[in-house]
């Protein structure tokens, strides 16, 4: 009796998982310039885009205003320490370690502003030396 070779079976199954992930419904960020947007992902695949602040410069800018969003939830009793936004058609994700940023909202994260020792937010290559 002869086995069926597992590499052409490996890579029917890979080809087939890449064409359903290319198929999965993507929701892009707004492109709205200078606007920076609060996301809430919604339970049916959606995303909510919650309109937070206009006329913002940049990335780091909008980073900040959902940083100080998420402080006033804190302060109100929120234990909430993940946030998501959007600005110009890339995804900002705050977490406890710094700011990523992503084309989609389940793309590949790149760090673009990291937590200092006191929990503030710095550029890369701007931290205080201790």
């Amino acid at each position: 009796m002869k086995q069926a070779p597992l590499i052409p079976l490996a890579l029917i199954v890979s080809v087939v998982g890449l064409f359903l992930s290319a198929c999965a419904k993507q929701v892009d960020a707004p492109l709205e310039r200078g606007a920076c947007w609060h996301a809430v992902p919604m339970s049916d695949g959606t995303i909510k885009f919650n309109d937070l602040a206009k006329n913002q410069p940049s990335l780091e800018a909008c980073a900040a205003r959902l940083e100080d969003m998420r402080l006033k939830f804190k302060a109100l009793g929120s234990q909430q320490s993940f946030m998501v936004g959007a600005y110009q058609g890339n995804y900002l994700f705050l977490q406890p370690e710094g700011v990523f940023t992503a084309r989609t909202f389940k793309g590949n994260r790149y760090l673009v502003l990291v937590r200092t020792g006191d929990g503030r937010l710095a550029k890369i290559g701007e931290m205080p030396l201790q």
